[in-house]
Formats: structure tokens, C-alpha cells, sequence
């Protein structure tokens, strides 16, 4: 996915999430959201290595690795930003005061079970982290992901063949083909990014998608 991608989906999902929300933002491609917020907007950020507030990635050349996101990257706190302890951040977590987390995934399926953290690779990550968390701690799941994997195939499934981060906690799903939303109903499509239609978008996989645009 290119760069200018990755920014055009991060816009999207910033521009989504409602003044005043408290938001995790996950590790990858999620950080980028916290570049692309209104200024004017007031969102409250955290990070499971224990800062809220506002921050966005820190200027090449001025970094400073004291502070740094739950990926590791830079970061430059905006005013009004806190510091507290790994496991009171893990309380917020767990103790449903988050309204949004934005998290990467490998598979969603057609009812919002949530795959994100091991493929079955021998040089996987050997432990789920902080995902299970977030994907059962915050009110509200965001995905961002490619549509397809290297071999063409979609990753929104009718169900994950991976092991499960969360079951049926994913809300909307940000794509480079389109955004998502998962429902009662089925899986809505609220907007399609790239240069096709709905009936070549549904091609591209087996769940059945509902039109919404």
C-alpha cells in the first residue's frame, strides 16, 4: 500500500471519529490517524504505553525515543497531553472507557469476529497483546486493512480462518476499495474508494454485500 494511500484512509477514519472521543489508536497503520485530525477538534488519544491527549509523529531530526506511540514511533505531544503508568492504561482499556479503538487486522468476517495478531507463521508474533483489550474493552472497533491479501483474496471473509483476536466487535471497516460497516443486516457499504462499481467490488469476495450509496 503506498504512502498516499495509507494517508487517504487514515483522513477517513479521523474524519469519522466524533468530537470528544476517546480513541486508541493501534500499532501500523492506525498511528497515522492522529496526524490527520482537525485542529479544531477535540479527541482525546491513548496509548497503551500510558499518555493521553493529542500528539502527532514527531519531525524527523527532533526526535525524541523517551516519547514514543505503542509502536515504538516518535511522537510530539500537543498541550494539554498526560502521562500515568502502563497498567492504568490497561484500565482504561479493560474497564470500558474507551469509545473508539482503530486497529489493523489481518481478516474480519461478514459478522465481525476479528482476526489481527497470528497467522499460523512459525516467525509469528507469539502472543496476542494488548488487541484482546482493546477489542473487547472499547465501545466501538475500527479496522483499517487492504481488502485483499498478496495472493488477491479478500480478508473480509464470511469467516476468519485465523485465530480470533475478538468475536463480533468490529464496527466499521476502512479499506483502499472501500469503507464498511457491519450490521445486523449484513455487511453495508458506505463508500467506495477506488474506480469500480458495487458489482465488481462484490466480485472481489463472498460475502454479500449490501449497497448503501
Amino acid at each position: 500500500m503506498s504512502f498516499q494511500v495509507r494517508d487517504q484512509i487514515a483522513a477517513r477514519v479521523a474524519k469519522d471519529i466524533p468530537e470528544g472521543a476517546y480513541v486508541n489508536l493501534g500499532i501500523g497503520l492506525p498511528t497515522i490517524v492522529a496526524n490527520h485530525f482537525d485542529p479544531e477538534k477535540e479527541v482525546f488519544l491513548h496509548t497503551e504505553n500510558g499518555i493521553l491527549g493529542r500528539w502527532i509523529a514527531a519531525e524527523e531530526g527532533n526526535e525524541d525515543w523517551d516519547l514514543i506511540n505503542a509502536g515504538k514511533e516518535p511522537i510530539q505531544l500537543l498541550p494539554g497531553a498526560s502521562f500515568f503508568h502502563h497498567a492504568d492504561s490497561f484500565g482504561m482499556m479493560r474497564g470500558g472507557h474507551l469509545d473508539i479503538c482503530v486497529l489493523g487486522a489481518y481478516q474480519v468476517s461478514e459478522t465481525g469476529d476479528l482476526a489481527n495478531w497470528h497467522t499460523g507463521s512459525s516467525n509469528a508474533v507469539p502472543a496476542v497483546g494488548g488487541a484482546m483489550d482493546l477489542a473487547v474493552g472499547a465501545k466501538k472497533v475500527f479496522v483499517v486493512m487492504e481488502l485483499l491479501n498478496k495472493s488477491g483474496q479478500s480478508k473480509l471473509l464470511k469467516k476468519c480462518t485465523y485465530p480470533l483476536t475478538g468475536l463480533g466487535c468490529v464496527s466499521r471497516i476502512y479499506t483502499d476499495y472501500a469503507t464498511f460497516e457491519i450490521t445486523k443486516e449484513g455487511v453495508v457499504v458506505l463508500e467506495i474508494i477506488k474506480d469500480i462499481t458495487f458489482n465488481e467490488l462484490q466480485k472481489l469476495m463472498d460475502v454479500v454485500l449490501i449497497q448503501n450509496i
